[in-house]
């Protein structure tokens, strides 16, 4: 995302958030001081990771501009998280700079300390002039790291260059037809692709206007869609659904007002879990939307999506332009159409490496298509997912978790002997987290738990559900038989 990009519309308005409202120039020469600052005595940063732990909107777009100018590696951190994760997210990444929103200053320094990583605050106008920083001008240079849950149990940091990042941009742009009239609200975290590439850099890309509130509420959510000043929203289903709720509950005149300045909007977006047909159709009710659904990852962005001008309700289209897609048996070999096996992407938008795993990067792709360990089938009106080939990947309202990272943390917990975690169908959201656990303290609820794992892991990875066992359902060979477990809560 050079400035030249940006500069095209300088007058325009890029970022509108509760502190105020930001043109494009001025974002650009914030960040610019800010990128001045970084690089202090270096000419460029060298692929530096910089960890940025920032507000939503002017500081987060400033801060992740700053990194690219000076010649680092962003690595988006959610501030809501517990210390433990980010902790581990600094760790792994090697990070040696943490940039915060003034908000956030005393948990960037509580971070920092440990690793030694310096600290410096999202405050351009204490900084001095710009000098020019060699800036994002070599597409094969690394330009973000966000980390995601995988098999092995542990966060890996998932690696996209400037180049990948912005042929992820353009394929969206292509697709749903962005442009500098759109305006889009953003309530979707920043530490995942869905907020932070489909959002918010297509936005800037695109010379659009983006309006970042700091999070979601639902009521304040329909309040803006009903002043008919959005052109697109999007979200993942927990959200939709948790919309219907608040319309549900509201009354006739609220209601007429929400539905009409909804249906004013020209595109809403479903994705990063199945979206139940009840919740789109009931959607559709209320709005007039048909919501579009695309399938993507982490470490792809996006690779398939219905189109603007046909949306099938439980499919997610076909490939985006500049993508590969195929399906393929557990010998490597292409399916007919019809046929159910692994789905496999190639192109330029799929990610270069995960952070310091050479293995594990070498085995997520055969033959330079990269294996997302989703099973799909290819029919005549698009995709259709399946499902993980893992039962071990939860997706829960838009979070994709391991169960075996959870499992981890939980066998920590001085009363738990043992514990398996599973994903639970759940109309909400998508998937519900629930464990069993082998514990022999009487006093041991499920309450205590829920209390404990949040202090240790992200709110999305926290069971809402526990059942106690005496023992664990296990094979021959011992390994715990996951489909039992399941059956505990049914």
């Amino acid at each position: 995302m050079n400035s030249e990009q940006l500069d095209k519309y300088a007058s325009r308005i890029a970022i509108v958030d509760p502190n105020g409202r930001w043109p494009y120039s001025e974002l650009v020469a914030d960040a610019h001081r800010l990128a001045d600052a970084l690089a202090t005595d270096h000419a460029d940063l060298g692929e530096a990771r910089v960890a940025l732990l920032c507000d939503p909107g002017h500081d987060f777009v400033v801060a992740l501009l700053a990194c690219w100018y000076a010649g680092g590696i962003a690595v988006p951190l959610h501030p809501s998280h517990p210390d433990a994760e980010l902790a581990y997210v600094l760790a792994d990444s090697g990070s040696t700079v943490v940039v915060s929103s003034p908000a956030h200053e005393a948990l960037a320094r509580r971070l920092a300390g440990p690793v030694g990583a310096a600290v410096v605050a999202v405050e351009p106008d204490r900084l001095s002039t710009a000098h020019q920083l060699p800036g994002v001008g070599n597409p094969t240079r690394r330009a973000m790291m966000l980390y995601t849950s995988g098999t092995t149990g542990r966060p890996k940091g998932v690696v996209h260059t400037h180049g990948g990042l912005q042929a992820q941009v353009e394929s969206l742009i292509e697709a749903w037809a962005w442009s500098a009239d759109d305006r889009i609200l953003l309530v979707l975290p920043l530490h995942h692709v869905h907020g932070v590439v489909n959002v918010t850099l297509c936005a800037l890309w695109a010379g659009a206007e983006c309006e970042a509130p700091g999070g979601f509420d639902a009521r304040a959510t329909w309040d803006r869609l009903a002043s008919g000043h959005l052109t697109l929203f999007m979200a993942v289903p927990t959200i939709y659904t948790r919309l219907i709720g608040a319309w549900d509950a509201a009354g006739t005149t609220e209601r007429q007002q929400w539905s009409a300045g909804a249906a004013r909007a020209r595109l809403m977006v479903s994705g990063s879990a199945a979206l139940p047909v009840s919740t789109l159709e009931r959607w559709q009710t209320i709005t007039g939307h048909v919501l579009l659904e695309r399938y993507g990852m982490t470490e792809i962005g996006m690779a398939l999506s219905n189109t603007l001008e046909r949306r099938v309700p439980g499919k997610v289209g076909e490939p985006l332009p500049k993508v590969e897609v195929r399906v393929v048996d557990d010998l490597g070999r292409d399916v007919s159409d019809g046929d159910a096996g692994e789905l496999l992407v190639r192109g330029p938008q799929v990610f270069v490496e995960y952070w310091r795993r050479a293995d594990e990067t070498a085995a997520a792709f055969v033959d330079g298509w990269f294996r997302t360990g989703d099973v799909a089938v290819h029919e005549p009106d698009g995709y259709r997912l399946l499902g993980r080939s893992s039962i071990d990947i939860i997706k829960t309202g838009g979070e994709k978790v391991s169960a075996l990272e959870i499992e981890e943390v939980y066998r920590t917990h001085p009363s738990v002997a043992d514990c398996a975690v599973v994903g639970i169908p759940d109309p909400e959201w998508g998937e519900r987290v629930c464990a069993a656990v082998v514990t022999d303290a009487a006093t041991l609820s499920a309450d205590v738990l829920r209390v404990w794992g949040k202090q240790r892991l992200a709110a999305a990875k926290v069971p809402s559900r526990f059942v106690f066992v005496a023992g664990l359902p296990r094979n021959t060979m011992g390994k715990v038989t996951k489909a039992e477990v399941c059956k505990l809560f049914v």
